[in-house]
């Protein structure tokens, strides 16, 4: 059986008014009387009508999605991201499109070309750890298609941007281990090319500044793809432990768990020896043995203004010329305060 859903002409047809008027009247528009509107809604309501997506797109040239990239979406801070895209999406009629790069260059080029091809209306990005060259989304951007990037950012691109506060939550993270009494502290981030990477590897050296440690490069370990491959985790542990660390700042959220993961493998005995302080979005941290300050970022509200930034240049009547850089603060949790 073919399941059929009422138009606008059934309506027409059924309250005796030109499909022009009842067209109007659901999208509450001026010219039609109150009354007008409020029988057409009825009847609407009463034959369950809901508007054709692809006759709206068509006639309106969009396709009202968007698409979003990210690494993994099984990543805390990932995943509370999207949920704030959505919270913004979904409450003004777009649908959301996701796609994983997995930290692959190769991957995230694929996904946003194979979604530019389903003529999405806009791109909400969070750049791989690989990924150096953007040429091919100044490609896109240069043809029209609004990109608003968050978390992971390139340089030189002029268009909206969102982030957390990278420093701020770095030096507030490494400088709580300082005065918890740790003087030797690690640093294991994640690729080099992420600005990430470099924000928060600036907050740590502006801290031990501060309270005059020397910056020792040998105590940062760098993971190309940000603790998602266990051995690339397991050997940045064997090449820290050698140097006594009594401390370790983690400046991703999976780099974060997974640390704790790889020493309790590869050397459970000084588990609870070294203080831990790191970037996590995990709901869990109070269960996390052995326990640790975390610097939480504010996902769901990154997601909400990337979105709303991203909307406002889609459904602009003229092209965007001024941009902004939104930075939000990051929360330091230390286990008093759970």
């Amino acid at each position: 059986m073919r399941f059929e859903t009422s138009t606008i002409k059934d309506i027409a047809k059924a309250l005796g008014l030109s499909t022009s008027t009842v067209s109007r009247a659901l999208r509450d528009r001026y010219e039609i009387s109150d009354e007008t509107k409020k029988l057409v809604l009825a009847y609407a309501e009463k034959v369950n009508y809901r508007p054709n997506p692809i006759a709206r797109s068509l006639k309106e040239r969009r396709s009202y999605s968007i698409g979003i990239i990210v690494s993994e979406i099984a990543n805390n801070f990932f995943s509370q991201v999207i949920n704030g895209i959505e919270s913004i999406a979904y409450a003004k009629d777009y649908h959301v499109i996701i796609s994983q790069s997995h930290e692959s260059h190769k991957q995230e080029k694929l996904n946003v070309e194979h979604l530019a091809s389903r003529s999405i209306d806009g791109l909400l990005i969070a750049l791989s750890s690989e990924t150096q060259d953007v040429d091919y989304l100044r490609a896109l951007y240069a043809k029209g298609l609004p990109i608003v990037f968050f978390d992971r950012v390139p340089d030189n691109f002029d268009t909206h941007k969102v982030i957390a506060n990278n420093f701020k939550g770095s030096f507030d993270a490494t400088e709580h281990l300082i005065l918890s009494g740790k003087r030797t502290i690690a640093n294991l981030t994640s690729s080099q090319n992420l600005s990430t990477t470099k924000e928060r590897l600036e907050g740590y050296k502006a801290a031990l500044a501060k309270h005059h440690i020397d910056f020792n490069p040998q105590l940062v370990k760098f993971c190309q793809h940000g603790g998602m491959h266990s051995d690339e985790l397991e050997q940045a542990v064997k090449a820290l432990l050698p140097l006594n660390p009594d401390g370790i700042f983690i400046s991703a959220d999976r780099l974060t768990t997974g640390f704790i993961m790889a020493l309790k493998k590869t050397n459970p005995e000084i588990v609870n020896k070294i203080a831990i302080a790191g970037f996590t979005n995990s709901n869990l941290v109070e269960l996390f043995s052995p326990s640790l300050t975390s610097v939480k970022q504010p996902a769901f509200e990154i997601g909400q203004v990337a979105t709303e930034l991203l909307i406002s240049m889609i459904e602009a009547k003229r092209p965007v010329t001024e941009f902004e850089t939104r930075v939000l603060d990051t929360q330091l949790v230390t286990m008093q305060e759970i």
